[in-house]
């Protein structure tokens, strides 16, 4: 993938929709500290009318790794920061595991507002539609345009499809670090919640040791390549 093929981190054309025509709600940050009021007075699709709020990333800013996932779900819906549910839970083992912790890293989602469907008195997460990912590519590109990471790993193929602009095949893509810009690279792994639906325990312990390998991998490419 070359850096052109992608697009730019927080500048070039504004996204549009699937007739050509500007999205509107997006706007230029001069600090990170905008992005939640911001986020929420976003109006480019149509999650913001269900969600209790919009859920910016949160972390060490400048970072040089940047961790993004698909999108809040009830948990960070309500608490309005990414990954503090299930997946969250796991995502801090991970860390942690790694020699990590989330203030040592910049957390984010592709999608900044919750989808869901309501079955009894549970919201239960959908996936995002293309438009919804596309609508919040502005403010992920803000993100990575202020963040500056030199490492951003894509948590599952939603994360990657959003930085990308086109569909990802995690297993055809996974621990292969990308080019994105001239000083930053983007690297596919898993979303922390495939691992909650894993029901045998050794494939679960398993797949877990490989996650925060990944980490680890991850820390030591950064280290490897400073510029």
């Amino acid at each position: 993938m070359k850096p052109e093929d992608t697009e730019p981190q927080g500048g070039g054309k504004r996204p549009q929709d699937h007739t050509g025509n500007n999205l509107t709600g997006a706007r230029t940050l001069s600090s990170l500290q905008e992005l939640r009021a911001a986020v929420n007075e976003c109006k480019r699709c149509p999650l913001w009318k269900a969600a209790t709020q919009g859920v910016p990333g949160e972390g060490l800013v400048p970072s040089a790794l940047m961790l993004v996932g698909e999108g809040p779900g009830d948990s960070e819906d309500l608490r309005g920061q990414p990954f503090v549910g299930p997946a969250g839970g796991v995502l801090d083992q991970a860390l942690h595991a790694a020699g990590l912790d989330r203030r040592s890293v910049y957390i984010s989602n592709a999608v900044k507002h919750f989808k869901f469907e309501s079955r009894g008195k549970r919201r239960l997460h959908i996936k995002p539609s293309t438009g919804e990912i596309e609508a919040c590519r502005w403010w992920l590109a803000e993100e990575l345009r202020l963040v500056g990471p030199k490492l951003v790993m894509a948590l599952g193929a939603t994360a990657a499809r959003a930085i990308l602009g086109q569909p990802v095949t995690v297993s055809q893509t996974r621990g292969v670090p990308t080019r994105l810009s001239a000083s930053a690279h983007l690297w596919v792994t898993i979303h922390p919640s495939l691992l909650l639906r894993i029901t045998d325990e050794a494939q679960r312990h398993k797949e877990f040791d490989r996650f925060v390998q990944e980490l680890k991998d991850a820390l030591a490419w950064i280290a490897k390549n400073p510029s």
